[in-house]
């Protein structure tokens, strides 16, 4: 599929460019004739001819434009007008005229009528309709890369134990039963359950957490999340499409290839537009014949009701505010993949925040560090222990106290560590200057028997503001506590603000205990929480706002366990700085991972469809004014005669409007940026 993408995107680039260079040489051709015969000095008169037009003309008709004839023969035969109707129909009957012209033109003058040739109203017209749909086609093709990537994060082998060694193989060789070891730094290759050994495994990339789960035998691990410590063995439960990475490769594909294509307004319009303007060019033709009886002046009005009635400027009123409007995100760091997802993104009525990555900046801090009334040693003591302890442990809460410790100390060597130990979903413990020093949870420390009293009540408040403890203890007595958390954006709740002023609802969706989320929901300003959501259920979540009316629904994340939900969504909308899974499954990518970009391409949205519908207007208006001159309204009263060269201009300049008020997008400025990117 992607390969056949690829090559209808190269042959519409060539198509395009052929087409350009062929029309801009009539254009250029046919200015003597536009201009007046004193105009032409400059030009040698082969050159000028007529026959030189036919010739550069004729492959932009037949190759370049041949999916239009095509199109409108398909159209033909369900009973139905579109645009490759209007467009061939035009073009081709423009092209067959000028060619009579060309062969016959005393024909022409015997009548009394100008010998005109219309060549370049030909070409222009494919042109512009061609640039319009490679416009549209650089956006499509991007559904496969989120699945591609998720594939991706499988290891390509494993190490499984035969006969008691252990044997390097392919993954898609492992069968349920198999046992694997892994090591620290490897990834899981499939889904099993610990046998022997423990370890903290990294489960971010599906979970969307960033603090590593404990797993000790009998726990579960899940195929490609990360081993951060420690060495096991786990027996292989699941393979092939039963993993957790296969069925949420499953829902990206099931989201996107449901997802329902958005009707355009232009459509809507061409389904009566050209049945309509096909009916009136034929009786223009019938009537003039039958009250004329010249044939050539009555092809001459079908000629011109069809040129001057194809919107050309059609071709360009969607895909050239797209790509002004698309600029314009990308200058304050909004990508958005699809004209589709520019066009909903306005219309969105309920936005869904996950929590860790988006609201928060997913990377544990310390919050607090609080000595104890009874304890002993100084601050710069227990800091330089607990900083000697924890920077032998790879669990990122003691990345995050051990970089708050060394901050606070500001240099200095650590004191010398002996007998280091890690408790798997306990903490660290170990020997410095013959003091026993540990550092945990206070759970770990009731069960050694320790009084954990003193600490209780600030343990409460540190989790009533959704902080993960940490006690430190030497030699049995407890000297102080951390508080670690996944600190907010500084934009999370001026983007929150932002989305309720422009009238959306805004839910916070996260794998957390309620208790929690509802902490770090009440500090931005959110008030509906779904707490405790499974990644595999996030989608289910999606769709089932969507089913309940509360369409259409944006989901903004940042983890590989919000890629389903990103593609279920109405508008998926991706943090920059998240995984690359989530980046390709979304519809709107925001560089920075400023959440204000939210409210912005919201903003930008609503602008550019409004835009977009100028655009429209002006793509119809010349056309429908003067479809009535064309088909010869005026002709018995004053003798006017709209020939289809000055046709041809109504639609040139239709398009001109319909450029220079796409280009007005870039004075836009949205409301919400620029703010901090953290």
């Amino acid at each position: 599929m992607e390969r056949e993408l690829a090559r209808e995107r190269t042959l519409l680039r060539r198509k395009v460019s052929v087409a350009a260079v062929l029309t801009v040489l009539v254009m250029v051709s046919s200015l003597p004739h536009m201009l007046g015969s004193g105009h032409h000095s400059f030009l040698p008169f082969w050159f000028t001819s007529p026959w030189t037009q036919l010739i550069l003309t004729t492959p932009v008709l037949f190759w370049c434009g041949r999916d239009f004839f095509t199109g409108a023969v398909s159209a033909f035969r369900r009973h139905f007008a579109d645009m490759n109707t209007l467009v061939a129909a035009g073009t081709g009957i423009a092209y067959l005229t000028s060619l009579f012209t060309t062969l016959f033109p005393q024909v022409l003058i015997a009548e009394g009528l100008p010998a005109d040739v219309y060549y370049e109203t030909v070409a222009v017209i494919l042109t512009l309709v061609l640039l319009g749909r490679l416009l549209e086609a650089r956006a499509r093709g991007q559904t496969s890369e989120a699945i591609r990537r998720l594939l991706q994060l499988q290891p390509p082998s494993a190490r499984v134990l035969r006969d008691g060694q252990p044997v390097e193989i392919p993954v898609s060789m492992v069968v349920v039963g198999d046992l694997v070891q892994v090591r620290p730094g490897e990834k899981i290759p499939v889904d099993g359950e610990v046998s022997e050994g423990s370890s903290w495994v990294e489960e971010s990339m599906l979970t969307g957490e960033p603090t590593p789960v404990a797993k000790a035998t009998g726990d579960a691990v899940i195929g490609a999340s990360m081993n951060r410590s420690g060495s096991f063995t786990f027996r292989v439960s699941r393979v092939g499409a039963d993993t957790v990475l296969a069925q949420i490769v499953e829902l990206v594909r099931q989201a996107q290839s449901s997802r329902t294509q958005v009707q355009r307004l232009a459509d809507q319009v061409v389904g009566w537009f050209v049945p309509v303007v096909i009916a009136l060019a034929i009786a223009a033709f019938v009537v003039w014949f039958l009250i004329s009886g010249n044939p050539v002046l009555a092809m001459l009005f079908l000629v011109s009701v069809l040129v001057i009635a194809c919107p050309c400027a059609l071709g360009l009123a969607t895909p050239t505010s797209i790509m002004v409007a698309s600029g314009k995100g990308a200058e304050n760091g909004l990508i958005f993949r699809s004209a589709e997802a520019l066009e909903t993104a306005g219309k969105l009525r309920t936005i869904v925040l996950d929590k860790t990555g988006t609201l928060t900046r997913g990377q544990p801090e310390v919050t607090d560090f609080a000595r104890l009334a009874g304890g002993v040693l100084p601050a710069d003591t227990l800091l330089a222990l607990t900083a000697a302890l924890e920077s032998r442990s790879e669990h990122p809460l003691a990345e995050a106290i051990t970089t708050y410790a060394r901050s606070q100390l500001k240099g200095g060597a650590l004191p010398a560590l002996e007998g280091f130990e890690a408790v798997a979903g306990r903490g660290v413990q170990g020997l410095i200057a013959g003091q026993q020093v540990r550092v945990g949870t206070p759970r770990w420390f009731e069960e050694l028997g320790i009084d954990t009293a003193a600490i209780q009540p600030l343990v409460e408040r540190l989790e009533a503001a959704a902080c993960s403890v940490a006690a430190v203890v030497v030699d049995g007595r407890i000297e102080a506590c951390f508080g670690v958390a996944d600190p907010l954006k500084s934009s999370s709740a001026a983007a929150v603000a932002g989305l309720r002023r422009l009238g959306l609802q805004v839910v916070m969706l996260s794998g957390d205990a309620k208790r929690t989320a509802e902490v770090v929901a009440a500090q931005v300003g959110i008030e509906r929480v779904i707490a405790e959501v499974r990644p595999a259920d996030k989608a289910s979540v999606i769709r089932k706002l969507q089913e309940q009316g509360e369409g259409p629904v944006a989901m903004v994340g940042d983890g590989i366990n919000d890629a389903p939900a990103l593609a279920q969504a109405d508008v998926g909308i991706a943090m920059g700085t998240g995984t690359d899974v989530a980046i390709a499954a979304s519809d709107i990518t925001l560089i920075s991972g400023n959440l204000a970009g939210v409210p912005a391409a919201i903003e930008l949205s609503r602008a550019a469809m409004a835009n977009i519908r100028q655009n429209l207007f002006f793509a119809f208006a010349y056309n429908v004014a003067g479809i009535p001159i064309a088909a010869g309204l005026l002709f018995p009263l004053t003798g006017w005669l709209l020939s289809p060269m000055i046709a041809g201009a109504a639609m040139a300049f239709s398009s001109v409007s319909v450029v220079s008020n796409a280009l007005r997008l870039r004075n836009f400025r949205p409301a919400h940026l620029p703010l901090p990117t953290t």
